[in-house]
């Protein structure tokens, strides 16, 4: 799980991290590719080749590459039905993902899973679940597992705004700090459970705070900033591995689209987005980064970005031409109660 890296353009580091120019440039490769993966996926679904619940992560794309680079090998991954970004993050292929999405036999989950359930036991992704806030019980299981096993691995597990008021999470959050589990409680808040803004949702906005009456370490980080997330995963992720137990990171974050693609968001003002994407775009100001400290060109920029249009071009075509599941598998992949 670990981030792949970039051709390195010397030693440079930036941040407390250390992160080099490589990793810098890495990020906004994986930033543009879920931007644009999420950009083609709404397109697909609009042309109703894409069925049921479709929840984009644009926007929100620092959050999980900044933190899936502070990830190792052995780590299991956790999270919500707003997941695209998240799988291509921990590098399963754009073209499985894109074929599940729109119910081909070739995805993930042999096209019965869609947009909101699939997984990759062999990349530690295991969901994607459409229930708000059941995923958290599940990260803190994977965390078990971890320490059981004694493998030196540990849970991501995301949530949004809106699941942090379900009573599952406390159950887990005292499970994890009583048995000192090591998983990483990561509060995706985009400001708007749904179409509620987390002011009218929660009498505590401060999210981050909902871990102490468990002692569990808490952090708040601009999830608009992948350096920042980068940085405040690697403090994070140091304290967990040390057997100190779980730790809950709110990322102040924002979407761009509706909550799904069914959603028109008239709960929110057009000046509000447009202040975020102009003032706070994620990718945007990687960009002004790379080109500051004469790591990328505008050329360089170009290429990139016909690269990675050639990749999700290609994961749609893939995903438009393979076959639907077979009505045999029906029958396939259910547990049966005696």
């Amino acid at each position: 799980m670990a981030t792949k890296k970039a051709a390195t353009k010397g030693a440079q580091t930036h941040g407390n991290s250390g992160a080099t120019n490589a990793q810098l440039i890495e990020f906004y490769r994986q930033m543009l590719l879920i931007r644009r993966f999420e950009e083609r996926a709404g397109q697909l679904y609009g042309m109703g080749l894409i069925g049921g619940f479709c929840h984009l992560y644009i926007g929100q794309e620092a959050v999980v590459v900044g933190l899936t680079a502070c990830a190792n090998k052995q780590d299991t991954v956790v999270t919500s039905y707003r997941d695209h970004g998240h799988m291509l993050a921990c590098g399963m292929d754009p073209k499985g993902v894109m074929a599940e999405l729109t119910g081909r036999a070739t995805g993930y989950s042999k096209g019965k899973g869609g947009s909101m359930h699939m997984f990759s036991r062999e990349k530690g992704f295991f969901g994607g679940h459409g229930i708000v806030g059941a995923q958290i019980p599940i990260g803190a299981g994977l965390a078990f597992a971890h320490k059981y096993k004694a493998d030196g691995g540990m849970s991501f597990a995301y949530m949004g705004d809106g699941a942090i008021n379900q009573g599952q999470i406390y159950e887990s959050f005292n499970m994890a700090a009583l048995w000192k589990l090591p998983v990483l409680f990561v509060v995706e808040n985009n400001k708007y459970g749904m179409g509620t803004s987390v002011e009218r949702a929660s009498a505590s906005p401060d999210l981050a705070a909902r871990g102490e009456p468990w002692k569990i370490k808490n952090m708040t980080v601009d999830g608009m900033d992948a350096l920042s997330v980068y940085e405040a995963g690697l403090e994070a992720c140091s304290y967990i591995r040390a057997g100190n137990g779980p730790v809950l990171m709110e990322v102040k974050t924002y979407r761009y689209r509706g909550h799904s693609m069914s959603d028109p968001a008239k709960y929110r003002t057009k000046e509000e987005l447009e202040k975020m994407r102009s003032e706070h775009d994620p990718i945007d100001a990687l960009r002004h980064l790379l080109l500051s400290q004469k790591l990328m060109d505008e050329d360089a920029f170009k290429a990139l970005d016909k690269d990675i249009k050639d990749i999700v071009l290609e994961a749609a075509e893939f995903a438009q031409t393979s076959p639907e599941p077979d009505p045999s598998e029906l029958w396939t992949d259910i547990v049966v109660a005696a």
